[in-house]
Protein backbone atom coordinates (compact mmCIF):
# COMPACT_ATOMS: atom_id res chain seq x y z
CA UNK A 1 0.00 0.00 0.00
CA UNK A 2 0.65 3.34 -1.35
CA UNK A 3 -0.20 5.75 1.80
CA UNK A 4 0.16 8.93 1.54
CA UNK A 5 -0.25 11.56 4.83
CA UNK A 6 -2.19 14.13 3.90
CA UNK A 7 -2.17 16.35 8.07
CA UNK A 8 -0.92 15.24 11.41
CA UNK A 9 -2.49 17.26 14.02
CA UNK A 10 -3.49 17.23 18.02
CA UNK A 11 -7.02 17.12 18.92
CA UNK A 12 -7.29 18.56 22.12
CA UNK A 13 -9.98 17.87 24.53
CA UNK A 14 -13.32 20.25 24.67
CA UNK A 15 -15.93 20.98 26.83
CA UNK A 16 -19.37 21.61 26.90
CA UNK A 17 -20.29 25.69 27.39
CA UNK A 18 -19.79 27.45 30.10
CA UNK A 19 -18.26 24.13 32.32
CA UNK A 20 -15.11 25.13 34.51
CA UNK A 21 -12.38 24.27 32.83
CA UNK A 22 -10.07 21.13 34.99
CA UNK A 23 -7.00 21.48 36.21
CA UNK A 24 -4.65 20.93 33.81
CA UNK A 25 -1.38 20.19 36.45
CA UNK A 26 -3.05 17.29 37.85
CA UNK A 27 -1.23 14.17 38.22
CA UNK A 28 -2.89 10.69 38.77
CA UNK A 29 -0.71 8.03 39.78
CA UNK A 30 -0.75 4.60 38.22
CA UNK A 31 -2.96 1.94 40.10
CA UNK A 32 -0.75 -1.35 41.24
CA UNK A 33 -2.65 -3.11 37.89
CA UNK A 34 -1.71 -0.26 35.51
CA UNK A 35 1.77 -0.91 37.12
CA UNK A 36 2.05 -4.52 36.47
CA UNK A 37 0.72 -4.45 32.81
CA UNK A 38 2.21 -4.40 29.77
CA UNK A 39 4.22 -0.94 28.54
CA UNK A 40 3.06 -0.98 24.88
CA UNK A 41 1.04 0.26 22.36
CA UNK A 42 -2.44 -1.48 22.05
CA UNK A 43 -3.12 -1.17 18.50
CA UNK A 44 -5.77 -1.88 16.18
CA UNK A 45 -7.85 -1.49 12.73
CA UNK A 46 -11.19 -0.64 11.71
CA UNK A 47 -12.68 -0.77 8.45
CA UNK A 48 -16.01 1.13 7.31
CA UNK A 49 -18.02 0.50 3.56
CA UNK A 50 -18.40 3.80 1.73
CA UNK A 51 -19.71 5.91 2.31
CA UNK A 52 -17.55 6.31 4.99
CA UNK A 53 -17.74 8.96 8.42
CA UNK A 54 -16.70 11.75 7.68
CA UNK A 55 -13.31 13.08 9.45
CA UNK A 56 -14.82 16.17 10.71
CA UNK A 57 -17.55 14.54 12.90
CA UNK A 58 -14.56 11.99 14.17
CA UNK A 59 -12.39 14.58 14.66
CA UNK A 60 -15.44 16.74 16.68
CA UNK A 61 -16.33 13.04 18.31
CA UNK A 62 -12.68 12.79 19.33
CA UNK A 63 -12.74 16.26 20.75
CA UNK A 64 -15.91 15.38 23.26
CA UNK A 65 -15.38 11.83 24.19
CA UNK A 66 -11.62 13.19 25.44
CA UNK A 67 -12.90 15.97 27.48
CA UNK A 68 -14.58 12.61 29.18
CA UNK A 69 -11.58 10.05 29.33
CA UNK A 70 -8.88 12.98 30.50
CA UNK A 71 -6.61 9.82 31.07
CA UNK A 72 -6.54 9.42 27.16
CA UNK A 73 -5.42 13.58 26.41
CA UNK A 74 -3.20 13.36 29.18
CA UNK A 75 0.47 12.50 28.98
CA UNK A 76 2.56 9.28 30.75
CA UNK A 77 4.56 11.44 33.12
CA UNK A 78 6.34 10.62 36.62
CA UNK A 79 4.99 12.48 39.26
CA UNK A 80 5.90 15.11 41.28
CA UNK A 81 5.25 13.40 44.87
CA UNK A 82 6.29 10.13 46.11
CA UNK A 83 9.91 9.71 44.01
CA UNK A 84 8.23 10.12 40.89
CA UNK A 85 5.50 7.63 40.96
CA UNK A 86 4.92 6.88 37.73
CA UNK A 87 1.04 8.11 36.42
CA UNK A 88 -0.76 10.97 33.71
CA UNK A 89 -0.46 14.10 34.01
CA UNK A 90 -3.56 15.36 33.06
CA UNK A 91 -2.36 18.46 31.17
CA UNK A 92 -4.73 18.09 28.01
CA UNK A 93 -2.24 17.56 26.16
CA UNK A 94 -4.40 15.41 23.35
CA UNK A 95 -4.54 12.93 21.31
CA UNK A 96 -2.74 12.55 17.65
CA UNK A 97 -5.10 12.54 14.53
CA UNK A 98 -3.72 11.73 11.28
CA UNK A 99 -5.48 12.33 7.76
CA UNK A 100 -3.77 9.83 4.82
CA UNK A 101 -5.34 8.79 1.74
CA UNK A 102 -4.68 5.38 -0.69
CA UNK A 103 -5.21 5.26 -4.50
CA UNK A 104 -6.23 2.14 -4.72
CA UNK A 105 -9.77 0.32 -3.57
CA UNK A 106 -9.75 -1.29 0.06
CA UNK A 107 -10.84 -4.41 -1.60
CA UNK A 108 -8.18 -4.61 -3.81
CA UNK A 109 -5.14 -4.23 -1.59
CA UNK A 110 -6.05 -4.23 2.38
CA UNK A 111 -4.80 -7.69 4.15
CA UNK A 112 -7.74 -9.64 5.43
CA UNK A 113 -5.15 -10.86 8.86
CA UNK A 114 -2.53 -8.80 10.25
CA UNK A 115 1.22 -8.32 8.25
CA UNK A 116 3.78 -5.82 8.03
CA UNK A 117 1.23 -3.59 5.71
CA UNK A 118 -1.18 -2.82 8.45
CA UNK A 119 1.39 -0.43 10.53
CA UNK A 120 0.86 1.65 7.50
CA UNK A 121 -2.49 2.35 8.18
CA UNK A 122 -1.33 3.77 11.97
CA UNK A 123 0.68 6.90 12.62
CA UNK A 124 4.94 6.50 13.06
CA UNK A 125 4.85 4.37 16.28
CA UNK A 126 8.87 4.32 16.28
CA UNK A 127 10.81 6.96 18.69
CA UNK A 128 9.12 8.71 21.78
CA UNK A 129 5.59 8.66 21.78
CA UNK A 130 4.10 11.85 23.43
CA UNK A 131 0.49 10.73 23.12
CA UNK A 132 -1.44 8.32 25.09
CA UNK A 133 -3.45 8.03 22.23
CA UNK A 134 -3.07 7.64 18.41
CA UNK A 135 -5.35 8.05 15.33
CA UNK A 136 -4.74 7.52 12.13
CA UNK A 137 -7.81 8.17 9.34
CA UNK A 138 -6.85 6.73 5.85
CA UNK A 139 -9.49 6.89 3.15
CA UNK A 140 -9.32 4.99 -0.03
CA UNK A 141 -10.38 5.51 -3.88
CA UNK A 142 -13.43 3.66 -3.46
CA UNK A 143 -14.49 5.61 -0.30
CA UNK A 144 -13.69 3.23 2.29
CA UNK A 145 -12.59 4.29 5.95
CA UNK A 146 -9.97 2.25 7.35
CA UNK A 147 -9.37 3.84 11.09
CA UNK A 148 -6.14 2.65 13.27
CA UNK A 149 -6.45 3.24 16.33
CA UNK A 150 -3.27 2.96 19.34
CA UNK A 151 -3.74 3.44 23.09
CA UNK A 152 -0.71 2.87 25.54
CA UNK A 153 -1.98 -0.20 27.62
CA UNK A 154 -0.13 1.09 30.85
CA UNK A 155 -3.23 3.80 30.95
CA UNK A 156 -6.17 1.44 29.95
CA UNK A 157 -6.68 -2.16 29.06
CA UNK A 158 -9.25 -3.64 26.64
CA UNK A 159 -12.32 -3.45 28.72
CA UNK A 160 -11.32 -0.04 29.50
CA UNK A 161 -10.63 0.99 25.45
CA UNK A 162 -13.61 -0.54 23.95
CA UNK A 163 -15.86 1.80 26.26
CA UNK A 164 -13.87 4.36 25.14
CA UNK A 165 -14.21 3.38 21.84
CA UNK A 166 -18.19 3.28 21.91
CA UNK A 167 -18.34 6.81 23.71
CA UNK A 168 -16.29 8.05 21.33
CA UNK A 169 -18.95 7.18 18.08
CA UNK A 170 -21.48 8.44 20.09
CA UNK A 171 -20.19 11.89 20.77
CA UNK A 172 -19.19 11.80 16.53
CA UNK A 173 -23.34 10.95 16.10
CA UNK A 174 -23.51 14.00 18.51
CA UNK A 175 -25.24 12.09 21.24
CA UNK A 176 -24.15 12.40 24.71
CA UNK A 177 -23.12 9.97 27.33
CA UNK A 178 -26.71 9.16 28.62
CA UNK A 179 -26.23 5.57 27.96
CA UNK A 180 -23.06 4.97 28.83
CA UNK A 181 -21.10 5.14 32.24
CA UNK A 182 -19.25 8.47 33.40
CA UNK A 183 -15.47 7.03 33.24
CA UNK A 184 -14.01 6.15 36.53
CA UNK A 185 -10.74 6.42 37.60
CA UNK A 186 -8.94 7.27 41.03
CA UNK A 187 -6.30 6.51 43.20
CA UNK A 188 -7.34 4.42 46.23
CA UNK A 189 -10.38 3.05 44.11
CA UNK A 190 -8.89 -0.91 45.72
CA UNK A 191 -7.27 0.07 48.54
CA UNK A 192 -4.83 -2.57 50.42
CA UNK A 193 -6.09 -3.95 53.51
CA UNK A 194 -4.95 -3.02 56.88
CA UNK A 195 -3.08 -5.04 58.01
CA UNK A 196 -2.03 -6.05 54.54
CA UNK A 197 -2.38 -9.94 53.93
CA UNK A 198 -0.86 -11.37 50.69
CA UNK A 199 -2.41 -14.84 51.00
CA UNK A 200 -1.09 -15.92 47.68
CA UNK A 201 2.47 -15.70 46.30
CA UNK A 202 2.82 -13.27 43.88
CA UNK A 203 6.72 -13.30 42.87
CA UNK A 204 7.08 -15.03 40.10
CA UNK A 205 4.07 -15.04 38.35
CA UNK A 206 2.97 -10.99 37.94
CA UNK A 207 6.26 -9.91 39.06
CA UNK A 208 9.83 -11.31 38.58
CA UNK A 209 13.39 -10.78 39.91
CA UNK A 210 14.76 -10.82 36.07
CA UNK A 211 13.56 -8.76 33.44
CA UNK A 212 13.20 -10.97 29.90
CA UNK A 213 15.33 -9.26 26.75
CA UNK A 214 13.58 -6.35 25.35
CA UNK A 215 11.99 -6.99 22.10
CA UNK A 216 12.58 -5.60 18.53
CA UNK A 217 11.20 -3.13 17.08
CA UNK A 218 7.33 -3.80 15.69
CA UNK A 219 8.76 -3.69 11.99
CA UNK A 220 11.19 -6.50 12.98
CA UNK A 221 9.62 -8.12 15.05
CA UNK A 222 10.15 -11.84 14.96
CA UNK A 223 13.25 -14.16 15.17
CA UNK A 224 14.42 -14.96 11.64
CA UNK A 225 17.45 -12.38 12.34
CA UNK A 226 18.31 -14.84 15.34
CA UNK A 227 18.42 -17.34 12.83
CA UNK A 228 20.61 -15.41 10.23
CA UNK A 229 17.85 -14.29 8.06
CA UNK A 230 16.19 -17.80 8.07
CA UNK A 231 12.93 -17.67 6.62
CA UNK A 232 11.98 -20.78 7.54
CA UNK A 233 11.59 -19.15 11.26
CA UNK A 234 9.78 -16.06 10.51
CA UNK A 235 7.00 -15.50 12.33
CA UNK A 236 3.67 -15.32 9.82
CA UNK A 237 -0.12 -14.64 11.10
CA UNK A 238 -2.90 -17.11 10.44
CA UNK A 239 -6.58 -16.04 10.87
CA UNK A 240 -8.52 -18.97 12.01
CA UNK A 241 -11.87 -18.64 11.19
CA UNK A 242 -14.45 -21.09 13.47
CA UNK A 243 -17.39 -21.01 12.47
CA UNK A 244 -20.86 -21.14 15.20
CA UNK A 245 -21.51 -25.01 14.39
CA UNK A 246 -17.47 -25.37 14.26
CA UNK A 247 -17.86 -24.18 17.70
CA UNK A 248 -20.73 -25.79 19.15
CA UNK A 249 -19.38 -28.96 17.96
CA UNK A 250 -16.10 -28.70 20.18
CA UNK A 251 -18.31 -27.06 23.30
CA UNK A 252 -20.55 -30.26 22.99
CA UNK A 253 -17.48 -33.12 22.49
CA UNK A 254 -15.36 -31.15 25.20
CA UNK A 255 -18.37 -30.98 27.71
CA UNK A 256 -19.81 -34.62 27.49
CA UNK A 257 -20.22 -35.54 30.72
CA UNK A 258 -19.80 -32.32 32.57
CA UNK A 259 -23.64 -30.68 33.90
CA UNK A 260 -21.95 -27.30 32.91
CA UNK A 261 -20.55 -27.07 29.49
CA UNK A 262 -17.12 -25.20 28.94
CA UNK A 263 -17.75 -21.74 28.03
CA UNK A 264 -16.79 -21.09 24.26
CA UNK A 265 -13.65 -19.04 24.99
CA UNK A 266 -12.17 -21.91 27.19
CA UNK A 267 -13.34 -24.67 24.58
CA UNK A 268 -11.64 -22.83 21.64
CA UNK A 269 -8.30 -22.33 23.72
CA UNK A 270 -8.47 -25.50 24.39
CA UNK A 271 -8.47 -26.46 21.01
CA UNK A 272 -6.03 -23.79 19.75
CA UNK A 273 -3.41 -24.84 22.38
CA UNK A 274 -3.50 -28.25 21.60
CA UNK A 275 -3.61 -27.63 17.52
CA UNK A 276 -0.50 -25.08 18.50
CA UNK A 277 1.12 -28.12 20.54
CA UNK A 278 0.77 -30.35 17.42
CA UNK A 279 1.91 -27.91 14.62
CA UNK A 280 5.15 -26.73 16.82
CA UNK A 281 6.28 -30.99 16.98
CA UNK A 282 6.94 -30.38 20.38
CA UNK A 283 5.53 -34.37 20.20
CA UNK A 284 9.33 -35.74 20.52
CA UNK A 285 9.23 -34.61 24.85
CA UNK A 286 5.81 -35.26 26.04
CA UNK A 287 7.21 -34.50 29.92
CA UNK A 288 7.59 -30.90 28.81
CA UNK A 289 5.27 -28.09 30.19
CA UNK A 290 3.49 -26.28 28.19
CA UNK A 291 2.06 -22.67 29.50
CA UNK A 292 -1.08 -20.06 28.46
CA UNK A 293 -0.98 -17.17 30.11
CA UNK A 294 -4.86 -15.59 30.20
CA UNK A 295 -5.70 -12.22 31.16
CA UNK A 296 -8.44 -12.16 33.72
CA UNK A 297 -10.64 -9.28 34.48
CA UNK A 298 -11.06 -8.21 38.20
CA UNK A 299 -13.65 -5.74 37.64
CA UNK A 300 -16.90 -8.85 38.47
CA UNK A 301 -14.10 -9.77 41.04
CA UNK A 302 -13.27 -6.64 43.23
CA UNK A 303 -16.94 -5.29 42.31
CA UNK A 304 -15.08 -2.19 40.54
CA UNK A 305 -18.33 0.59 39.70
CA UNK A 306 -18.96 0.29 36.44
CA UNK A 307 -17.56 2.48 33.83
CA UNK A 308 -14.19 1.75 35.89
CA UNK A 309 -11.22 3.34 33.37
CA UNK A 310 -7.91 1.70 33.38
CA UNK A 311 -6.15 -1.90 34.04
CA UNK A 312 -7.92 -4.35 36.11
CA UNK A 313 -6.54 -7.72 34.69
CA UNK A 314 -3.90 -10.11 36.12
CA UNK A 315 -3.62 -13.61 34.90
CA UNK A 316 -4.14 -17.12 35.12
CA UNK A 317 -1.81 -19.73 33.79
CA UNK A 318 -2.93 -23.40 33.06
CA UNK A 319 -0.27 -25.75 32.70
CA UNK A 320 0.14 -29.14 31.03
CA UNK A 321 2.51 -31.44 29.62
CA UNK A 322 2.80 -31.95 26.04
CA UNK A 323 1.85 -35.77 26.28
CA UNK A 324 -0.77 -34.88 28.06
CA UNK A 325 -2.20 -32.32 25.63
CA UNK A 326 -1.64 -34.31 22.56
CA UNK A 327 -2.88 -37.53 24.02
CA UNK A 328 -5.90 -36.67 26.09
CA UNK A 329 -8.98 -35.92 25.33
CA UNK A 330 -10.08 -32.17 24.52
CA UNK A 331 -11.84 -31.99 28.03
CA UNK A 332 -8.26 -32.15 29.96
CA UNK A 333 -7.10 -29.20 28.43
CA UNK A 334 -10.66 -26.57 28.80
CA UNK A 335 -10.88 -28.51 32.65
CA UNK A 336 -6.94 -27.10 32.93
CA UNK A 337 -7.97 -23.40 31.61
CA UNK A 338 -11.20 -23.86 33.71
CA UNK A 339 -9.73 -24.22 36.87
CA UNK A 340 -6.16 -21.62 36.23
CA UNK A 341 -9.01 -18.75 36.05
CA UNK A 342 -11.51 -19.86 38.26
CA UNK A 343 -8.61 -19.83 41.37
CA UNK A 344 -7.62 -15.98 40.15
CA UNK A 345 -10.64 -14.94 42.17
CA UNK A 346 -11.38 -11.54 44.30
CA UNK A 347 -9.61 -13.34 46.90
CA UNK A 348 -6.52 -13.66 44.46
CA UNK A 349 -7.00 -9.84 43.27
CA UNK A 350 -7.35 -8.46 47.09
CA UNK A 351 -3.85 -10.30 47.89
CA UNK A 352 -2.27 -9.27 44.85
CA UNK A 353 -3.86 -5.29 46.25
CA UNK A 354 -2.30 -5.95 49.47
CA UNK A 355 1.47 -7.58 48.28
CA UNK A 356 1.74 -4.72 45.02
CA UNK A 357 0.54 -2.08 47.95
CA UNK A 358 3.08 -3.17 50.48
CA UNK A 359 6.49 -2.12 48.76
CA UNK A 360 7.74 -5.33 47.82
CA UNK A 361 8.19 -4.49 44.15
CA UNK A 362 10.39 -1.32 44.80
CA UNK A 363 12.15 -3.16 47.49
CA UNK A 364 13.23 -6.33 46.01
CA UNK A 365 13.74 -4.52 42.53
CA UNK A 366 11.20 -6.63 40.89
CA UNK A 367 10.26 -6.40 37.64
CA UNK A 368 6.73 -7.09 35.54
CA UNK A 369 6.53 -10.30 33.69
CA UNK A 370 4.12 -8.93 31.54
CA UNK A 371 7.29 -7.96 29.03
CA UNK A 372 6.55 -8.56 24.60
CA UNK A 373 8.93 -11.45 23.86
CA UNK A 374 9.81 -12.62 20.05
CA UNK A 375 8.97 -16.30 20.79
CA UNK A 376 6.60 -17.54 23.09
CA UNK A 377 7.14 -21.84 22.55
CA UNK A 378 6.56 -24.17 23.88
CA UNK A 379 3.73 -21.63 25.67
CA UNK A 380 1.03 -19.34 24.44
CA UNK A 381 -0.68 -16.01 25.72
CA UNK A 382 -4.05 -15.16 24.74
CA UNK A 383 -6.17 -12.32 24.32
CA UNK A 384 -10.19 -12.81 24.30
CA UNK A 385 -11.60 -9.57 23.03
CA UNK A 386 -14.85 -12.31 22.27
CA UNK A 387 -17.02 -10.31 25.25
CA UNK A 388 -15.69 -6.13 24.25
CA UNK A 389 -18.19 -4.24 22.25
CA UNK A 390 -15.43 -3.02 19.69
CA UNK A 391 -18.20 -3.72 16.58
CA UNK A 392 -20.49 -1.18 18.35
CA UNK A 393 -18.08 1.78 17.19
CA UNK A 394 -20.76 4.12 14.93
CA UNK A 395 -19.70 7.08 13.82
CA UNK A 396 -23.20 7.83 11.96
CA UNK A 397 -22.49 5.38 9.16
CA UNK A 398 -23.50 2.20 11.03
CA UNK A 399 -20.66 -0.54 12.43
CA UNK A 400 -17.80 -1.29 10.97
CA UNK A 401 -17.60 -3.21 8.24
CA UNK A 402 -13.96 -5.31 9.51
CA UNK A 403 -12.27 -5.40 13.00
CA UNK A 404 -8.79 -7.39 13.53
CA UNK A 405 -5.91 -6.64 15.75
CA UNK A 406 -2.80 -5.12 14.10
CA UNK A 407 0.33 -6.78 13.41
CA UNK A 408 2.01 -8.65 16.60
CA UNK A 409 4.33 -10.93 15.53
CA UNK A 410 4.87 -12.35 18.94
CA UNK A 411 5.01 -16.24 18.16
CA UNK A 412 2.26 -17.70 20.37
CA UNK A 413 0.31 -14.52 21.33
CA UNK A 414 -3.42 -15.09 20.51
CA UNK A 415 -5.77 -12.86 19.56
CA UNK A 416 -9.97 -14.62 19.95
CA UNK A 417 -12.39 -11.57 18.27
CA UNK A 418 -16.03 -12.00 17.43
CA UNK A 419 -15.69 -12.88 13.41
CA UNK A 420 -17.36 -9.57 11.35
CA UNK A 421 -19.74 -11.64 9.97
CA UNK A 422 -21.82 -11.27 13.31
CA UNK A 423 -22.91 -14.73 13.19
CA UNK A 424 -21.78 -15.60 16.05
CA UNK A 425 -18.71 -17.24 14.74
CA UNK A 426 -14.72 -16.41 15.78
CA UNK A 427 -11.94 -15.78 14.53
CA UNK A 428 -8.46 -16.61 16.21
CA UNK A 429 -5.60 -14.31 15.15
CA UNK A 430 -2.34 -16.83 15.30
CA UNK A 431 0.96 -16.21 15.25
CA UNK A 432 3.46 -19.43 14.63
CA UNK A 433 6.76 -20.21 12.33
CA UNK A 434 5.81 -20.35 8.97
CA UNK A 435 6.95 -23.84 9.16
CA UNK A 436 4.47 -24.86 11.40
CA UNK A 437 1.87 -22.75 9.17
CA UNK A 438 0.74 -26.10 6.78
CA UNK A 439 0.45 -28.74 10.25
CA UNK A 440 -1.86 -25.67 12.33
CA UNK A 441 -3.98 -25.46 9.22
CA UNK A 442 -4.51 -29.54 9.38
CA UNK A 443 -5.31 -29.86 12.70
CA UNK A 444 -7.19 -26.96 13.94
CA UNK A 445 -10.08 -27.55 11.34
CA UNK A 446 -10.53 -31.03 12.67
CA UNK A 447 -12.28 -32.57 15.92
CA UNK A 448 -10.17 -35.54 16.09
CA UNK A 449 -8.76 -36.31 19.34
Amino acid sequence: MDVKVLSSKLVKPSYPAGAPRPDTTEHVPSSVFDRATYNMQMAIIYAFSPPGPSPGAIERGLAAVLGAYRLFAGQVRAGPDDGGAPGVLLNDHGARLVEASVDARLADIAPTKPSPAVLRLHPDLDGDIQEVVQVQLTRFACGSLAVGFTANHAVADGHATSDFLVAWGRAARGLGPSSSPVPVHRPGLFPPRHPPRAEFEHRGVEYCYYRPAPPSPAHAHHPAAAHGGDTRHSVVIHKAHFTKDFVAGLRARASQGRGRPFSRFETILAHVWRAMTRARGLGVDPLQTSTVRISVDGRPRLAAPAGYFGNLVLWAFPRATVGDLLSRPLKHAAQAIHDAVARVDGAYFQSFVDWASSGAVDKEVLQTTAVLKDVLCPDLEVDSWLTFPFYELDFGTGSPTYFMPSYFPTEGMLFLVPSYLGDGSVDAFVPLFEHNLEAFKQCCYSMEE
